[in-house]
């Protein structure tokens, strides 16, 4: 069974992690269930465990480091974050494999954008969901970082809803300079809002994980 948890407040970046280390051993120790947390933080950036010093450009928000993998990744209001937490023993029946879990991420949010008629692409060698617009250009609109602890995860993804896209100029986002980022209102969907993304993502996660 997963917990959804969803928060109507910023949370603070340092307090969402020490609940999740929480959460994570409640699972692993006394077999609490696993839970999505469906948040927005206020503006900030975190460096994942392969961030490059080069790649803050500018710190105008406060910077925390993350044991998540991945670089530097930029989250605030008008983003929605999912944080995972779930015993990956329990869920692969073939054994925890860490792989399949971040391609299960991907195509969750993959599905989930599909649900507004957006459509999010791997892209090998490139951390998280792209999109692909007309003039040949691509742009990131979904970002993944996870952690693994004794096989429980936490961390999770990202998804643009309608952030200050202007905010990603702090930061090299994810390490990859090449490209821009984006946001479902960017893409021409403004009448989606933060409950219709919610319930997009609750659908698509059951599909997905065969979980509800």
């Amino acid at each position: 069974m997963i917990d959804w948890l969803i928060e109507n407040n910023l949370v603070e970046y340092e307090n969402a992690v020490a609940t999740m280390e929480e959460r994570v051993a409640a699972i692993r120790y006394d077999g609490a269930n696993d839970a999505v947390w469906l948040l927005e933080h206020p503006p900030l950036y975190t460096a994942g465990t392969s961030a490059k010093d080069t790649d803050l450009l500018d710190a105008r928000f406060p910077v925390f480091k993350s044991g998540r993998g991945g670089e530097y990744t930029y989250h605030g209001p008008g983003q929605r974050v999912a944080y995972v937490m779930m015993d990956l023993k329990k869920w692969q029946t073939g054994g925890a494999d860490v792989r399949g879990y971040v391609w299960s991420l991907e195509e969750w949010i993959i599905r989930t954008l599909g649900e507004f008629d957006i459509k999010g692409e791997r892209r090998e060698g490139r951390v998280g969901i792209w999109v692909a617009h007309e003039n040949g250009r691509e742009s990131k609109i979904a970002a993944i970082g996870v952690r693994i602890r004794r096989w429980v995860t936490y961390h999770g993804i990202s998804i643009n809803l309608n952030p200050d896209l202007s905010h990603f100029g702090g930061i090299v986002p994810c390490g990859i300079s090449d490209y821009g980022v984006t946001s479902l209102h960017a893409l021409g969907r403004a009448d989606v809002d933060m409950a219709a993304l919610d319930r997009a993502l609750r659908e698509n996660f059951c599909a997905v994980f065969g979980r509800t």
